[in-house]
């Protein structure tokens, strides 16, 4: 069973994170949408944060995942939030068991085929040596190298904990993902279709959804609208808060 952050009352929301996150990252929306009358689910996908690991790591054993989440919780008529390879599972959710969904909302990222794109931030994550037994100032500058953006090594820099007294880990399935990274990119299959409400919101700095992606990410969810927020990359959330919430609040609320 997924382990998930829960909190507030009301409509059921589902939070998916993306690649290398965890529910951590979206505890602060989850407050947020409690607040609007929503009992906020931030999920922590297989292989990720405080859940389990397994070797099978494709998007439709995540799938099957989050549905035996809601079969436990009872859950119905949901609406889900997925950011990046969370928006991914989120689609292939929505396309297979459209009759438990409200709404859609997909942070950052389309239907189509991404080729691997992630090897600098796997490089820097294996020259990690945590049998020297580094601190966390120790990990942070072997990731330097390989990973510049301070925004983005903090991110990852989450997912470290205290295995035991004085040895540091990583929370995700590091060696899972170095084998199985083409998973990440996978394109959601043919002739799937979702026709309830669907928000696609995207960052204008990022390259994830470019116009031309349109009549792809229409033939699959017809009932679309799109909301580009300025001066955002791909961490549009971590970016921009104010508008991410603004319009995904007005989206699930009206």
């Amino acid at each position: 069973m997924l382990h998930s952050r829960i909190e507030g009352q009301g409509k059921p929301l589902l939070i998916i994170h993306g690649f290398l996150g965890m529910s951590d990252n979206w505890k602060s929306f989850g407050s947020l949408y409690a607040a609007e009358g929503f009992e906020s689910h931030m999920l922590d996908l297989r292989n990720h944060g405080r859940s389990f690991h397994s070797e099978d790591f494709s998007y439709e054993v995540m799938t099957q995942d989050v549905l035996e989440y809601c079969q436990e919780y009872n859950l119905e008529k949901i609406s889900i939030i997925g950011h990046s390879m969370g928006g991914k599972v989120a689609m292939l959710f929505a396309t297979k068991y459209p009759e438990m969904m409200e709404k859609l909302i997909v942070a950052d990222i389309g239907p189509k085929y991404y080729a691997p794109h992630h090897q600098d931030i796997l490089a820097g994550l294996n020259a990690v040596d945590f049998l020297s037994k580094p601190d966390r100032t120790a990990v942070e500058e072997t990731l330097y190298p390989f990973i510049p953006d301070y925004g983005t090594r903090q991110f990852l820099m989450k997912s470290l904990y205290w295995k035991e007294p004085g040895q540091l880990a990583f929370r995700f399935n590091l060696d899972v993902f170095n084998r199985k990274i083409e998973e990440v990119g996978t394109i959601l299959p043919e002739n799937t279709i979702f026709e309830k409400p669907t928000l696609f919101i995207r960052g204008g700095n990022s390259k994830y959804i470019l116009d031309t992606d349109l009549p792809q990410i229409k033939e699959h969810f017809p009932n679309l609208e799109l909301v580009t927020i300025p001066n955002a990359g791909h961490w549009l959330h971590a970016e921009n808060p104010k508008m991410f919430f603004e319009e995904t609040a007005r989206f699930l609320t009206k």
